[in-house]
């Protein structure tokens, strides 16, 4: 019957079905792409904690500066004032190795690895130097008789600076850590996840500076 002979030409011409398991001579149709946030569930991590730590120091210079602001004089008679001149210099050294930070991070994107380690090494020196002076001004003025029992000048100058060298004692250390990583040839142009955070922390603790220097010294 032609509607019988219709059917099955049409049917002739169906393709053969692709098993669930994609063999077969259609071959598996291509697979949907692949999900990826634009921020590293890391990178979030990261983002959160500096957060907090952003409202700590927030709290300190807070404080700091309600007593600063409500005092008719500061420093208060008899104490010694803080050095600027020093401390400008050691400014420009933390900063300067933010520099460096960010060439160590640009090199292992570029895969180089000998680079990273090399630029990672000049930045935890940077780090270094900047809270050996620091140790060293404040061996000074604990001489000049400033300590944390000097008062509210004393005890909020050294609680602020203080948590800001602890922080970037503890992002030297994480530094030294990814620089041992990174003699081992564990990073590469794709892999570099602890290079990023640790570039990320230290970036955060050179930018507190630069707010928690003028707030201390130079207002």
């Amino acid at each position: 019957m032609p509607v019988l002979e219709t059917i099955q030409e049409e049917l002739t011409q169906i393709p053969p079905a692709v098993p669930p398991d994609g063999s077969g001579d259609g071959g598996a149709p291509p697979p949907p792409a692949a999900w990826a946030p634009a921020v590293s569930n890391a990178r979030l991590g990261m983002l959160v904690f500096l957060a907090f730590e952003g409202m700590f120091f927030a709290g300190l210079l807070g404080a700091y500066l309600v007593f600063r602001l409500g005092a008719a004089a500061w420093p208060p008679p008899g104490e010694p004032y803080l050095p600027i001149g020093v401390t400008w210099v050691n400014t420009g050294i933390l900063c300067f190795s933010s520099f460096t930070m960010r060439r160590a991070l640009r090199t292992i994107r570029q895969g180089d690895g000998a680079g990273l380690s090399r630029w990672l090494l000049v930045t935890a020196l940077y780090g270094v130097t900047f809270l050996a002076v620091q140790g060293y001004e404040w061996v000074r003025l604990v001489r000049f008789g400033l300590t944390l029992s000097s008062g509210i000048y004393g005890s909020t100058f050294y609680v602020l600076i203080g948590c800001h060298g602890l922080h970037v004692l503890a992002a030297v250390l994480w530094l030294v850590a990814v620089l041992a990583l990174s003699r081992g040839l564990r990073f590469s142009a794709q892999r570099h996840a602890a290079v990023q955070l640790s570039a990320m922390y230290w970036h955060f603790v050179v930018a507190l500076w630069l707010v928690l220097f003028p707030a201390v010294y130079l207002l």
